[in-house]
């Protein structure tokens, strides 16, 4: 299974913010989206990861005026991106040896690297769950009628 598949399984639009948002704004829209990271764009261009983690990091350095702070100050700055046809098992594990918790999925290069989704730890353990199951059904079935 790939991150494409993933990506084109759901409906809706890829929650973002735009570099000049400050991390206000941008906070409120995590929590009223109840989503823990989103990418950042200038234009359409990808330049950043904003998540829990920057609010807390803003607020530590920067304390009362963390909230004025504009995002170019407090995101994550050159993500570590997927394309869609990376396997879940390669992003997985690209997640773990970086210790991060989203990845953006951009198009190829060729294709401009566009942003065209994003997925977080969770949505990948979800997948690789679903599979195991399906597997596991496939075979218990196999099994009966043998």
């Amino acid at each position: 299974m790939r991150i494409g598949d993933i990506i084109t399984a759901r409906t809706g639009e890829t929650i973002s913010a735009e570099v000049t948002e400050t991390v206000g704004q941008a906070a409120a829209r995590l929590a009223e989206k109840r989503i823990g990271a989103m990418p950042v764009l200038s234009g359409d261009a990808l330049v950043g990861i904003f998540s829990e983690r920057d609010v807390i990091y803003t607020l530590a350095n920067k304390g009362d005026a963390a909230l004025s702070t504009l995002l170019a100050e407090a995101m994550t700055a050159d993500p570590v991106t997927v394309e869609p046809d990376t396997r879940i098992m390669s992003a997985l594990s690209l997640m773990t040896r970086r210790r991060i918790r989203h990845l953006p999925v951009v198009s190829s290069k060729e294709d401009g690297g566009a942003l065209i989704g994003f997925v977080s730890i969770g949505d990948l353990v979800k997948a690789r769950i679903d599979a195991i199951e399906a597997e596991a059904e496939a075979m218990r079935a196999y099994i009966q009628t043998a």
